[in-house]
């Protein structure tokens, strides 16, 4: 994708890090298309991303984005995993936000699966790899009374 629209991102802090968070929240990421380059320092993925930023509020019948974004984190030592079978290809993961702690980055993702980044610092980036495609569906989610 090209042109003004194509989103081109780099985070260095936490800050840089909830930009990102909200641009791929509700990204749906096949397991098949993340890895983990141990010599690179590098864990990548490629998400189906919701263009949260064209899709403004939800109105019956409106037709909404998605579009493919190639995501690299660098500087990272380790990746830990919970909640993911391993066993089950095929297996599509829906990201809900980026966290980050003190020397990790988190990948929460739906059903209780997260992915651990261990960096040595933030280093990432994210960039639209595609043109855009219609959908008519707009992530939603239900908000929990305590």
């Amino acid at each position: 994708m090209s042109g003004p629209e194509a989103l081109k991102l780099r985070a260095a802090n936490a800050e840089d890090l909830s930009v990102f968070s909200a641009f791929l929240q509700d990204a749906v990421v096949p397991v098949a298309d993340m890895t983990f380059l141990a010599a690179d320092e590098r864990f990548a993925l490629v998400a189906n991303r919701f263009r949260w930023e064209q899709a403004g509020e939800p109105v019956d019948g409106r037709i909404f984005e998605r579009v493919h974004a190639g995501i690299c984190f660098e500087k990272v030592t380790a990746v830990r995993q919970r909640g993911l079978d391993n066993s089950v290809k095929g297996q599509i993961l829906s990201l809900l936000t980026i966290e980050y702690g003190d020397g990790h980055i988190d990948l929460l993702f739906s059903a209780g699966v997260s992915i651990r980044l261990e960096v040595s610092r933030i280093m990432c980036h994210f960039q639209d790899l595609d043109e855009p495609w219609p959908t008519q569906w707009r992530p939603a989610h239900a908000i929990a009374d305590d």
